[in-house]
């Protein structure tokens, strides 16, 4: 008999994306298991909802039970174990409220919160009685919150036109949520100021400059950035280096974005591939 090739066992961290499915791949659990794999963890994913997408828009969205979403979270955390976790499109206050028990019982942590309320555009995207939610039970959980312009909006009541009211926002933010560091996205801004981010966290107020990607086809960028962030923190960055490191990869992400259908596609999570 031929001895057998010899086999090298990886145990790279793991993350899990609490996240909607995007039919045309380029956001939701679809960008951010792509964004896992390129940050070397290994990732899992609980769906929360199906949607029939594509780079024109969305045709339909069907929820899933709480149940289910439950049930998924937990067959990944109770064999494999995960070391960050993200929350994307939760959809209704039920899943919200029943992520967040999962949160709470199981202990997960570091938590990074996409609070998906709003598009980068402002669409309003959830029910009331969802936003509600969402700011009550699941923002005090998390570690991280990456609320974009109108989200940031909602949540600290203020509007943001101006750098310095997006540095009020995310103090603010922050004062409400609790312990969470409060990362408000300038994607939705006008101006020099599409692309700042403004970082709390409750002693450090940092404004984030990367350099800006002039391209139509930015979709899944925030579900990238969270998921970046994340994958970063599973491998025990403090949450200031996380972002760093996740803007960094958005930015270079957003500099290769696939010019695929006929709307707005997705950035380039594989960018490193097609050099």
């Amino acid at each position: 008999m031929s001895e057998g090739t010899e086999v090298t066992e990886l145990h790279p961290p793991v993350a899990l994306t609490i996240a909607g499915s995007d039919s045309g791949g380029g956001a939701g659990i679809q960008a951010d298991l792509r964004t896992f794999a390129f940050q070397r963890v290994h990732g899992t994913a609980a769906l929360t909802c199906v949607t029939a997408q594509n780079t024109l828009g969305v045709n339909r969205v069907d929820a899933l039970p709480p149940a289910a979403v439950a049930a998924q979270i937990e067959a990944v955390v109770g064999d494999i174990g995960v070391q960050g976790i993200k929350t994307g499109m939760l959809l209704n206050a039920e899943i919200v409220l029943e992520v967040a028990r999962q949160v709470e019982r199981l202990s997960l942590q570091p938590l990074v919160v996409d609070p998906v309320m709003v598009s980068r555009t402002g669409a309003r995207l959830l029910a009331e009685e969802a936003i509600v939610a969402i700011r009550e039970r699941l923002l005090p959980l998390a570690q991280v919150v990456t609320p974009n312009r109108y989200e940031a909006q909602i949540l600290s009541g203020l509007e943001l036109s101006s750098l310095e009211e997006m540095k009020a926002a995310a103090e603010r933010i922050r004062a409400w949520v609790g312990s969470a560091a409060v990362l408000v996205k300038g994607g939705g801004m006008s101006g020099d100021l599409q692309g700042v981010d403004v970082w709390f966290d409750g002693e450090r107020l940092e404004v984030l400059k990367t350099e800006r990607i002039l391209t139509r086809h930015t979709h899944g960028t925030g579900c990238t950035l969270s998921a970046a962030i994340a994958a970063q923190l599973a491998w025990g960055k403090d949450p200031f280096q996380a972002v760093q490191q996740a803007k960094f990869y958005v930015t270079e992400a957003l500099r290769h974005p696939l010019a695929i259908g006929g709307g707005q596609g997705p950035v380039g999570h594989f960018y490193p591939l097609l050099g």
